[in-house]
């Protein structure tokens, strides 16, 4: 029962060591996030600054692999040379090394001080800026806490017959202690944690500096895999970053595994003492891959694009939606509506596909708007997650406000999707394949009010951007416009009928699809607007006129 609730302690403590360093990552991203990426970026002029950014991003967000996501999203969008990337990556090494010092550190007090400062900050402030530094300090408090408990549960677990068993087997199997280690940072995503808690195993000899060594070897592989699978569906420079950073950490971690040996005893004969072993392993580790692979970024960046070569046809999917910056609310939003906005597009080019195939009856549009409809369902999708993932976290009142209306502009844009997709294109392939023709004035109405429609479109597009109160004014005006246009469009068509004009007896039906389809997009187009008319006041629940004879009675009467 004993040996249950020691290792109860320590599976808590590590919880809590975790929940602190993911505090102070996301504390520091929505503080600092946008301004922290924008220095990433500009920070990358030649190698030796790349590699400070790293070193200053990982110390801020404590976390590498944090540092690597938000690297390979910039290397995914051209915003970075590969081989600057790679050179951040490597600072990024060495700078969770540098944080693994600071925080083994033995400042029993510091602990207490920052979570207490990190609570009162966090409930004095207002802003969301104040609110993220106040949790970052509280991370901190919480980080150090942690490795105190671990420290009180290591202690007793020398004595153990079974811990003492178990890291024996290591000791004896250091390619099984090498991917245990791997597997704990990757569970944990973060290297960091690992080491930390390497670092008090062996300080309190329950592991020998061999096996201390090949611990920390695995965790620096483990380390850079949560990053990899991140990027596994961006771009294809994100995903040769992210798998150089990967082979160039197992390479290091295989050679330290091999000589572990002399190099614990290469290390204890420079140390003063044993206890800050691991911590120099792990400094050591990162300092001899950033020297080693810094001055051949050129060759490493070729055999990542050999390993990962681009595709024989252009890769689809989402361009903006960036996980790395889902902790920043603000930077989150503003890439979702970009990715939006960009589904408009592909909506618009339907449209106007649409209108050309009645214009000139062909084979093959059908099938391109079908194409372009799939990408439309796939980024609703993409995005309808995103903004769930987003939606999880801490959200303000106008944050959740904006992606509820993301949301809504989105799952409106599909649905139109679909009406060109399943509606337009199927009336204009069956014109091409029934060899039909509109009446020259029944194309001109159509054409008309397709042409109103492409307009209200990029209307939509505007106040979806913009939110301005005026410019939703006109959008739900031009949506009576479109329905007065229909019905006037209708009543002249059913006139031909009525005249028995041969084209519009053997259109009527199509033809009446038609409006009725393009009524029913613009009613979509117009919903981006009503929650701007709302917040301005100027929304009536509903357009009937009051009913004097549904209306109660007063007294009087």
């Amino acid at each position: 029962m004993h040996s249950t609730i020691q290792l109860i302690n320590l599976l808590g403590a590590g919880a809590l060591l975790l929940w602190g360093l993911r505090m102070i990552k996301t504390g520091v991203m929505r503080a600092f996030g946008a301004s922290l990426r924008l220095w990433i970026a500009k920070g990358t002029g030649n190698r030796f600054t790349a590699v400070l950014s790293g070193i200053m991003a990982t110390l801020a967000l404590q976390s590498s692999t944090a540092t690597a996501v938000i690297t390979a999203s910039f290397a995914s969008n051209g915003a970075i040379n590969p081989r600057m990337a790679q050179a951040v990556m490597l600072g990024a090494n060495v700078g969770t090394a540098i944080a693994a010092v600071v925080l083994s550190l033995d400042v029993h007090w510091f602990a207490s001080a920052m979570i207490l400062v990190g609570v009162t900050v966090f409930q004095l402030s207002k802003y969301s800026r104040g609110k993220g530094i106040g949790r970052a300090i509280l991370g901190l408090g919480l980080m150090l806490l942690a490795l105190q408990l671990v420290g009180g549960v290591t202690g007793p677990l020398r004595e153990s017959e079974v811990m003492i068993a178990i890291l024996s087997g290591l000791g004896d199997a250091p390619a099984f202690a090498l991917i245990l280690a791997s597997v704990l940072a990757l569970v944990a995503s973060s290297s960091l944690a690992v080491v930390l808690f390497v670092a008090l195993l062996a300080s309190a000899g329950i592991v020998s500096p061999p096996l201390a060594l090949t611990l920390v070897a695995g965790a620096n592989l483990g380390g850079a895999i949560p990053p990899f699978l991140a990027v596994l569906h961006e771009g294809v420079e994100a995903r040769r970053l992210t798998l150089a950073n990967l082979v160039v950490r197992a390479i290091g971690a295989i050679v330290l595994t091999i000589f572990a040996v002399p190099a614990a005893n290469l290390l204890l004969a420079v140390l003063p003492n044993s206890d800050s072993l691991t911590i120099a392993a792990h400094i050591g580790f990162s300092l001899v891959l950033l020297v080693l692979f810094l001055p051949i970024l050129g060759p490493i960046g070729k055999l990542a694009a050999l390993a990962v070569p681009k595709p024989a046809t252009p890769e689809r999917g989402t361009n903006y939606l960036d996980d790395s910056v889902l902790d920043t609310p603000t930077i989150a939003l503003a890439a979702a509506q970009r990715e939006t906005l960009r589904v408009s597009d592909i909506v618009l080019s339907m449209l106007r596909g649409s209108l050309e195939a009645l214009r000139k009856p062909g084979p093959g549009t059908r099938s391109n708007v079908s194409m372009l409809d799939d990408d439309v369902d796939a980024l609703h999708q993409a995005i309808k997650l995103y903004l769930t993932r987003l939606d999880q976290t801490e959200l303000d009142a106008d944050d959740a406000r904006r992606s509820g209306e993301i949301m809504s502009f989105a799952i409106n844009l599909e649905h139109i999707g679909d009406i060109v997709e399943g509606g337009l294109c199927d009336v204009a392939a069956k014109i091409a394949k029934r060899q039909l023709k509109f009446s020259a004035d029944g194309l001109a109405e159509i054409v008309a009010l397709y042409e109103k429609t492409i307009t209200n479109m990029q209307l939509s597009q505007t106040v979806f951007m913009t939110g301005d109160p005026q410019l939703a004014r006109q959008l739900v005006a031009a949506k009576v416009e479109v329905r007065q246009l229909e019905a006037r469009s209708a009543k002249a068509h059913i006139q031909r009928v009525r005249e028995r004009v041969p084209a519009s007896v053997e259109t009527s039906s199509l033809h009446l699809d038609i409006l009725r389809d393009l009524k029913r997009i613009t009613a979509h187009l117009a919903s981006v607007a009503y929650p701007i008319l709302e917040t301005k006041g100027e929304l009536d629940e509903s357009r009937l006129r009051p009913n004097p004879v549904l209306e109660p009675k007063t007294a009087s009467e």
